[in-house]
């Protein structure tokens, strides 16, 4: 069982930057994919970002638009997200999840996630 923890969330205003992190209990954090999905009220989980554990990076290209950058630190465990010129439409909360497989971009290719950390952008 892989365990993730997602921090870093929080009130912001548009404009201003922040960046999540999310810790992984595993030893084995190295050999997985690790990736970012949001969900805002009343909306389906949405895409993010996903590297790969040998840093294939895949971006949602609808809204990240070069304002997201995800990495990942294996010899701390540790995944990132920073995000930089936040919109109020940034608002939900942010997932981090866990596969063995490659790459994807659907949700039910990610077997192990966190709890979420909340973002609200204010206007």
């Amino acid at each position: 069982q892989v365990q993730v923890v997602e921090s870093g969330g929080g009130l912001v205003q548009a404009g201003d930057s922040l960046r999540l992190t999310c810790t992984s209990s595993t030893r084995a954090f190295s050999a997985y994919t690790m990736a970012w999905f949001r969900q805002a009220p009343g909306k389906e989980r949405e895409f993010v970002g996903t590297i790969s554990w040998s840093g294939v990076i895949i971006y949602n290209p609808n809204f990240v638009k070069g304002r997201f950058t995800i990495s990942r630190d294996n010899a701390k465990n540790t995944l990132y997200l920073q995000m930089n010129s936040l919109k109020p439409e940034d608002t939900a909360v942010y997932y981090c999840a866990a596969t063995m497989t490659r790459p994807s971009t659907v949700v039910s290719s990610y077997k192990y996630w966190g709890q979420g950390t909340q973002v609200t952008v204010s206007s």
